[in-house]
């Protein structure tokens, strides 16, 4: 059994190339370090400002705004200058940022380090999806996109149990933590990832006007665009989720930073256990379909959240929200990897970014803006609210392509 088991390894590991690996591993030490606080950073600013809910959420709309002006730029840079040293800058940057941000103690502070950090993560994400997609075939995309994931979240399960118990004695402790996991990952690819932007594209030296007007066509391009407005609503619920449910469950519930930390860490551990099971087992299914069912957890999540009264009701909604994620994120992904034409990818995929980016501007700020003006509840009733917009919008882009 043990020898079939290291068969049935050895031959997994073998089916990818040696530098895939070295971006998993990577993954996980960045994630492990930046998740030590990232679930945690509306409570250290809530804590340290002392402001009301809605202008502290607004940092996160500085730095997805920052995001967004940053991810344009990013495909250009990307698909002209190349992937392994936009991601290294990406990387080490946002590590110096969090470095930072242990010494902030203003709202203007934090607005312009967030900023920094806005501007830097588009860089390494854009970076690493266009990697992927150089490194592997159409056909074996889902399967890579399902594994990095996996590594990333392997760091997302115990970043934030250990960040909950380091946390409940010193923010600074944890910040350093983040700045060393994405500095290493850095370090990582600086001196071992080789480039894989394609020949033609390492010979192309147009000027910026002209990469930046490879935008058009992504813009023109019907089923891309589709997808990304669509993947836009479900980002709006996570980004909700993730961001806001920290503060909802302390501020109104007294779950502290140690006892909650586990609840990114069941999302996390979902993902590494059962991943990639699912997206080999759901490969059958039209990419259509699976993006509409797999957006009903969209709605049930927030739904859980704003009718729940404690800790399990919180986990809950997390494994909810975690099965639509496991449904439709590397789907998506692999779908918009699969519709950027090769001499593009960097700028398509900046694109795809922007979900998150414009998702975590207005999702979270609304949502303070909705808990302080309407009660606790009010900002989980949006988030539903957005999960059936999306439900309804993978409908119609299943019936116009069909």
């Amino acid at each position: 059994i043990i020898a079939s088991m290291l068969n049935r390894l050895t031959h997994e590991l073998s089916r990818y190339p040696r530098q895939f690996w070295l971006m998993f591993v990577g993954m996980i030490i960045a994630t492990t370090g930046s998740a030590m606080i990232w679930p945690f950073l509306m409570i250290y600013a809530s804590q340290t400002l002392s402001l009301p809910l809605v202008t502290v959420a607004s940092l996160m709309t500085i730095s997805a705004m920052a995001g967004l002006i940053s991810s344009v730029m990013a495909g250009p840079i990307v698909d002209r200058a190349g992937r392994k040293w936009v991601m290294v800058v990406g990387l080490i940057g946002n590590g110096l940022c969090y470095l930072f941000l242990s010494n902030a103690d203003s709202y203007g502070a934090f607005a312009i380090i967030l900023g920094l950090s806005g501007i830097f993560s588009p860089l390494y994400n854009v970076g690493t999806d266009a990697m992927l997609a150089d490194l592997f075939s159409m056909e074996e995309r889902a399967d890579a996109y399902a594994l990095i994931r996996m590594g990333r979240n392997v760091g997302v399960a115990a970043g934030p149990a250990i960040g909950g118990f380091v946390l409940s004695r010193s923010y600074q402790l944890g910040l350093l933590g983040a700045m060393i996991g994405m500095v290493s990952y850095g370090l990582m690819l600086l001196f071992f990832a080789r480039e894989t932007i394609p020949l033609f594209d390492q010979g192309e030296r147009r000027g910026w006007i002209a990469q930046l007007e490879g935008y058009w066509d992504a813009l023109r391009d019907k089923p891309f665009m589709g997808l990304v407005m669509t993947f836009t609503l479900v980002q709006m619920t996570t980004a909700m989720i993730w961001v806001l449910l920290s503060v909802h469950a302390k501020s109104y519930f007294g779950i502290n930073e140690q006892r909650y930390g586990w609840i990114p860490t069941t999302n996390a551990l979902m993902v590494v256990f059962f991943q990639v099971i699912i997206t080999r087992r759901t490969r059958q299914i039209s990419t259509s379909k699976i993006l509409q069912w797999g957006s009903v957890f969209y709605i049930l999540s927030p739904l859980m959240i704003a009718f729940s009264t404690g800790f399990w009701g919180f986990w809950l909604a997390m494994v909810i929200m975690t099965m639509g994620e496991l449904i439709v994120v590397p789907r998506s992904s692999a779908y918009a990897a699969n519709l950027a034409p090769v001499d593009k990818r960097g700028r398509y995929m900046s694109l795809y970014g922007l979900t998150w980016n414009v998702a975590s501007g207005i999702s979270p700020v609304l949502g303070g803006f909705l808990s302080d003006q309407l009660g606790a509840q009010a900002p989980w009733l949006g988030g539903a609210l957005f999960g059936l917009f999306a439900f309804f919008a993978f409908w119609h882009l299943r019936r116009s392509h069909a």
